[in-house]
């Protein structure tokens, strides 16, 4: 499945690995996001049932300069999960940065496959896999569907994938710049003469171009060279709105488990106004989600964790006392002593502002949060200190309602 498109998406990707990293940053950090952070895969895809104990075997498909496999490579190593890996990609120039990267954290659970995800599951030795991670990369191929079937016919039963396809709307502005670049620095030409032409255009834009105007992307301007070019001279590129990609995941037998942040997609998130609440609050799940997507505006990503549609619902057991409650890259001390006294949250998406509501204990329950304790230990020993059992249960349920939409806690597997 190769065109004319395909072969300069090659070349592109040759020429500026994507995104541009630096191995010897890996001593300074770990580039962490969604999907595939290994707490929002056991929570998410898993609902916290599958144990922490049984290997997991992860494909990256479409695995570029390294992020989601270093991410949750060095996530396993460190919390001493056995598994593997395993980063696919056509890219050489790539490979060498995502491997560099992985030498220098030693991580020994990466496999390196250079291979097309259309080529699944023959492409990597040893499918099915639990996991997969596919991210950046449907909404380049010439059909997007059989790269999706292809991910699907590498899963494992019970397995789950991981999805970031565009959105339209928070890329307001991008597909002009490209309709101008086509005509400008036209795709026959090299990717350095592109690439030298587009930062020409972007210098003198007038004040009234789109993109200018667009505060939520920033890959044209601190992503190098490859962040341009991805952005603003790629030469397949779709974006999709929530029906659409629920219509992508339906036709390959997939249903959508989570859409990342869970608040996001909430139009009741916007609405203020009560009747219009009611009129939402009668649309179905995916026209609900398509409800805020419009209404908020800034959506330039969607990041969607996807089931088969035939396994059974596993929904995390926040009901069970033995649950273990995780905060994700948060410290639960920390965010106990920073919780504003209003009992309310400040939380900004992207530049809209939401008041996230918290419950009276938020900061007696959350400063022992810690991956250890489970919800009835915490529940004991608040209640040796004079809290009541009904307060207790009253406000986890109240807390877990305001930060599992922000993806922020969540149950460990066990």
């Amino acid at each position: 499945m190769t065109d004319a498109r395909d072969a300069q998406l090659s070349a592109q990707y040759e020429a500026y690995p994507y995104p541009a990293r630096d191995p010897r940053q890996e001593a300074k950090r770990l580039v962490v996001g969604s999907p595939s952070h290994l707490r929002e895969i056991d929570h998410w895809i898993f609902g916290a049932r599958r144990p922490a104990a049984r290997p997991l075997r992860a494909l990256v498909a479409g695995g570029g300069t390294g992020d989601a496999t270093i991410m949750l490579a060095q996530q396993m190593q460190s919390a001493g999960r056995a598994g593997e890996v395993v980063w696919l990609d056509r890219s050489a120039a790539a490979r060498r940065i995502a491997a560099a990267r992985a030498e220098a954290r030693g991580l020994g659970n990466v496999r390196f496959v250079e291979g097309s995800l259309l080529d699944l599951p023959d492409a990597v030795p040893g499918s099915p896999f639990d996991y997969i991670d596919c991210c950046g990369v449907l909404h380049h191929l010439p059909d997007p569907a059989a790269g999706l079937a292809a991910l699907v016919s590498a899963l494992a039963p019970g397995g789950g994938i991981g999805l970031m396809v565009y959105a339209p709307h928070g890329r307001t502005g991008v597909y002009m710049m490209q309709d101008a670049l086509r005509l400008l620095a036209p795709p026959e030409e090299t990717p350095a003469a592109r690439v030298e032409a587009a930062r020409r255009l972007w210098k003198g834009l007038p004040e009234t171009n789109w993109l200018r105007r667009n505060p939520y992307l920033s890959d044209h301007l601190d992503g190098g060279d490859a962040g341009l070019y991805d952005l603003l001279l790629n030469p397949r590129d779709v974006a999709f709105t929530v029906p659409a990609l629920e219509a992508l995941v339906r036709g390959a037998g997939l249903r959508i488990a989570c859409l990342v942040e869970p608040l996001r997609y909430d139009p009741d998130t916007y609405l203020t106004d009560p009747r219009l609440r009611a009129r939402a609050e009668a649309l179905d799940p995916v026209s609900r989600a398509a409800l805020a997507e419009a209404v908020a505006g800034n959506m330039g990503i969607h990041i969607a964790y996807c089931v088969r549609a035939d396994d059974p619902v596993a929904a995390p057991p926040w009901d069970s006392p033995d649950a273990v409650p995780v905060l994700r890259e948060l410290d639960g001390p920390t965010l106990a002593r920073g919780l504003p006294s209003t009992g309310a949250m400040p939380v900004t998406f992207d530049g809209i502002r939401v008041t996230v509501p918290l419950p009276r204990l938020a900061a007696a329950i959350l400063q022992r949060v810690d991956g250890v304790r489970s919800i009835g230990a915490i529940g004991d020993e608040l209640a040796a200190a004079g809290t009541s059992r009904e307060a207790f249960a009253r406000d986890v349920a109240a807390l877990r309602r305001a930060l599992e939409p922000l993806n922020r806690m969540l149950l460990a597997a066990p």
